[in-house]
């Protein structure tokens, strides 16, 4: 994850976000709301994240 978004991510939500892990996808911001693309890297990507 870039600097830039971590100090954002930080700056936004610091005490909330203390003690958790935040996960990089690694997606880029090339696809359109809901492309069936990015809804299957998301599922892909997102996957082994969940606790189900």
């Amino acid at each position: 994850m870039e600097r830039s978004y971590q100090r954002r991510l930080s700056q936004g939500f610091g005490a909330r976000l203390r003690g958790k892990r935040v996960v990089c996808l690694d997606i880029p911001d090339n696809y359109v709301f809901m492309q069936p693309e990015l809804v299957a890297l998301l599922e892909k990507r997102v996957g082994p994240h969940l606790r189900g």
